[in-house]
């Protein structure tokens, strides 16, 4: 049922124009109520006011967590432009919405919430890009692959400040009790019908366990307590099922609750990190423009939420160049990011205790990750490409199962 109240809510003091976007992509974390908003009219270079649609009234409290949001958030965040690292020479495709043509053809079905299944032909792109990108990783540096457990620990999440700075992306896992009376209330009360209301909480054991939000969590997991020895990084890259809670940001493949991500983790000393990063980073967009793509790299910053240092967190990254993202074109009037190269200095090294050395008084590694949201990348290649693997650019033809490559 599509919403049909609207409540208008000034902003006062406005919000530069420039964090409109921060604002928009908060306001649907700020109350269950809001089930979507609009944003404007921008006058004078200020957002000046916001619309939050609804299935009923809103009440005051939900304009004031919105207030809330924005002083803590948003009102004190540097209203500077990003810098663009890298454009692409080639122009975007001038073609319409792929969605509905993607989802006609049974290439894609949406399974729920944020949860889409994919098929031919998009199934063999995301793989053959993964196997790009894993390419274009190994031919720069020695790399330690491995396969992680979709579960990770609430406890490691905890240790590297993500419950802390993202909570409104966290998916927790739970159970039930091992009780045989617990077993018994679940079957009498949740086990017919629909399945389990809320009220099955009450009979959920421990919260030990999360839904991993990326991999790279599992990897300063893994290494904790130890020393490593990379020439002149140490290198881990793994593939594995992510999962975020994005309230109703959830759209096509371009932001899902369940998707496919291929991380990089460099650990090592502070200049070797540096370096590193910046060397993967160019040789992705020399691959980009290998396959024809159109778009840019950007300095960028997390979606910091609610935390009291949340704006300062921001400033810091952009102004220390700490995350750039690579962004693609998916429509006409809108790019995404598909990859992000992110430096976290001593902070991980510091945390999970891991040095960077021969021995166990060698210093603190510092670290840097890439991340690519396989299905968001796919979708880019697709819309700039088109469906029809025979017109797709031949590194990505040659990947293909058939194609005597494999």
């Amino acid at each position: 049922m599509s919403p049909t109240v609207g409540t208008r809510i000034a902003l006062r003091p406005p919000v530069p124009a420039a964090l409109a976007g921060e604002v928009g992509s908060r306001l649907l974390f700020v109350s269950p109520e809001i089930v979507d908003y609009e944003l404007g009219p921008v006058g004078d270079g200020d957002l000046r006011e916001v619309t939050l649609y609804s299935d009923g009234p809103l009440g005051a409290a939900v304009e004031g967590k919105v207030h809330d949001m924005l002083d803590n958030d948003v009102r004190t965040q540097p209203a500077a432009p990003a810098g663009t690292v890298w454009t692409s020479p080639h122009a975007p495709a001038d073609r319409g919405d792929l969605w509905p043509e993607l989802c006609a053809a049974g290439v894609v079905h949406e399974a729920g919430e944020g949860q889409v299944a994919i098929g031919e032909p998009l199934l063999s792109l995301l793989e053959a890009l993964d196997e790009l990108v894993v390419e274009a990783l190994a031919g720069d540096f020695t790399v330690h692959r491995y396969r992680y457990p979709t579960l990770i620990s609430t406890r490691s999440l905890a240790r590297s400040g993500y419950l802390a700075n993202f909570p409104q992306h966290l998916m927790l896992v739970t159970r039930l009790r091992n009780d045989v009376e617990v077993y018994r209330r679940f079957r009498d009360e949740h086990a017919g019908g629909d399945g389990p209301g809320a009220s099955v909480l009450e009979l959920a054991g421990n919260v030990d366990y999360c839904l991993p939000p990326t991999m790279c969590y599992h990897t300063f997991s893994q290494l904790s307590g130890t020393v490593v020895d990379g020439d002149p990084v140490h290198v881990v890259t793994a593939r594995g099922k992510a999962f975020r809670f994005e309230a109703g940001y959830a759209t096509t493949l371009e932001r899902l609750w369940d998707f496919t991500i291929r991380e990089i983790v460099l650990i090592g000393g502070r200049d070797e990190v540096v370096a590193a990063r910046e060397r993967f980073m160019h040789t992705v967009f020399a691959l980009a423009e290998d396959l024809g793509l159109a778009g840019t790299a950007q300095v960028a910053n997390d979606p910091f939420f609610g935390a009291t240092d949340t704006p300062a967190r921001i400033l810091s990254q952009r102004l220390l160049s700490l995350k750039y993202e690579l962004r693609l074109p998916v429509a006409a009037d809108r790019d995404i990011a598909v990859g992000s190269f992110n430096l976290h200095d001593n902070a991980f090294g510091t945390t999970f205790d891991i040095r960077a050395g021969s021995h166990r008084g060698a210093p603190v590694a510092h670290s840097a990750c890439a991340g690519f949201g396989l299905e968001r990348l796919a979708y880019a290649v697709l819309w700039q490409h088109g469906t029809d693997p025979a017109a797709w650019p031949e590194p990505l033809r040659r990947c293909l199962p058939g194609s005597g490559h494999r």
